[in-house]
């Protein structure tokens, strides 16, 4: 595993330096993601998909009952990152919940200077992996600071906007509310994936390795943090990749990402079938969320085979329900529309 730079050091590369790691970077994610998955019981594909979107640093939502192994996941994530301590931060949240058991509380000895400051350490802007449980269930001051943590990635001290240190997001939900005040919040996790329960299906597997994990836990181990990629090898990937989507070349300078490593026809199809979402069963899509869901599929592209966008990468569509019912419903129904196998 790569040894831990600071993050000036990090922003200091090069696309040259990063291209000569990229093979290696994609070594270390990919061995993550796939052992990962052995502590689990049909996970896989959402494990590959928290490894794509911390790399690509988009939020994503997990929706499932309780007892579904949404917590469990995102904390093995973490210990397999190697995050420790002020690094990671996770909050169940609720209706009466407080800005300050999110944020930081309001420093008071600056509060009787004329400052209004919080302490933010060791809550939400200090750390690079934040977990939001139940984060719909959370009151309007909540969702108005995580609106602009989400989208501007900062918070303010005393009016003046601060950045968090923030870069991988993960929430959790057992419902998707309908709420129009949500909307805003529901439009930034640009992916959300369903949580299931497996007990119907792997009984026995699901028994197996219920056991084993609570031993694991009972005698403080864990094996899943196996060292195989850390947070700068996600760091890493993801400046190589944002590199890569602002290059043109081409002797005009006109030719984009999408010439490069998106096929006209699978564009052709995308389009298709968000129109078809859209038309037939109403999903929302802004304008916003396009372009996320671009750096997504191309994301999931690099890491998973290194290439150009194929349509196996599509399938990545059956993640943009905006309700329950319409996650359900694409998980079925975009293979479909794409002509791959469910």
């Amino acid at each position: 595993m790569s040894t831990a730079v600071a993050s000036s050091d990090l922003n200091a590369l090069t696309f040259e330096q990063l291209s000569a790691e990229a093979h290696n970077l994609r070594a270390r994610l990919n061995r993550f993601r796939l052992a990962l998955g052995r502590y689990f019981v049909e996970k896989q594909p959402l494990i590959d998909l928290m490894t794509i979107c911390a790399v690509a640093q988009e939020p994503l939502l997990l929706v499932g009952p309780p007892g579904t192994a949404k917590s469990d996941l995102v904390l093995k994530f973490k210990d397999a990152v190697g995050l420790k301590g002020g690094e990671y931060f996770e909050y169940m949240l609720t209706r009466f919940t407080e800005p300050g058991e999110v944020m930081g509380p309001v420093d008071v000895a600056q509060l009787r200077e004329g400052r209004y400051l919080r302490r933010s350490n060791g809550k939400l802007p200090t750390a690079k992996l934040v977990f939001l449980d139940e984060i719909f269930k959370s009151n309007s001051a909540i969702l108005n600071a995580l609106l602009t943590v989400v989208n501007e990635r900062k918070f303010y001290q005393d009016g003046q906007p601060v950045p968090v240190e923030m870069k991988i997001l993960f929430a959790a939900t057992n419902e998707i509310p309908e709420h129009t005040d949500l909307a805003a919040l529901k439009d930034r996790f640009c992916l959300k994936a369903a949580c299931r329960s497996v007990s119907d299906t792997h009984f026995l597997p699901l028994i197996d390795a219920g056991l084993a994990s609570q031993s694991w836990n009972d005698l403080g181990q864990k094996p899943w943090a196996e060292g195989h990629a850390s947070l700068d090898d996600f760091l890493k990937a993801n400046r190589y990749l944002a590199m890569q989507f602002a290059r043109t070349d081409g002797p005009n300078g006109d030719e984009r990402d999408r010439h490069r490593y998106f096929p006209e026809a699978l564009l052709l199809e995308l389009q298709r079938v968000l129109r078809t979402l859209v038309r037939e069963d109403g999903v929302f899509i802004s304008d916003r969320k396009v372009v996320k869901l671009y750096r997504l599929l191309r994301t999931h592209a690099w890491v998973l085979h290194g290439g150009a966008v194929e349509r196996e990468d599509l399938r990545m569509l059956s993640y943009l329900g905006e309700t329950r019912d319409e996650v359900d419903l694409l998980e079925e129904k975009v293979p479909r529309l794409l002509g791959i196998a469910g």
